[in-house]
């Protein structure tokens, strides 16, 4: 992992944080943040699902889906409950950049849900 990549998904984090922060989700509650994994070798992937979980969260199944070129790729999300807390956030997001490179699969950052 670069520093440059690094620090364009803290970018995100935090832009990310705010946004939700801003349109009224609350930030007290936990959210479930789901951390999304891809690529095209299936046991490749599987382990990085592993050392996901040995990380400290949640797998979610691998899921086969068909791309727009014909051509197909798999992927899971790596679950956890956090605070929208940026330096939390940060912190998942080196362990898992770190089991990407290590795999030689795609991170491909995070979503949650809206919290009232």
């Amino acid at each position: 992992m670069s520093e440059d990549e690094q620090a364009e998904w803290f970018e995100f984090n935090q832009e990310t944080v705010e946004a939700l922060i801003e349109d009224g989700s609350d930030a007290t509650k936990p959210h479930t943040i789901e951390y999304h994994f891809a690529g095209d070798d299936f046991d490749v992937l599987e382990k990085a699902a592993v050392d996901a979980f040995k990380a400290g969260f949640e797998v979610g199944d691998a899921e086969e889906l068909m791309l727009d070129d014909g051509g197909t790729i798999f992927c899971f999300d790596a679950v956890v409950e956090r605070l929208l807390d940026v330096e939390l956030i940060n912190a998942d997001t080196v362990k898992l950049l770190a089991i990407a490179k290590k795999q030689k699969v795609h991170f491909d950052g995070w979503g949650t849900y809206f919290i009232e």
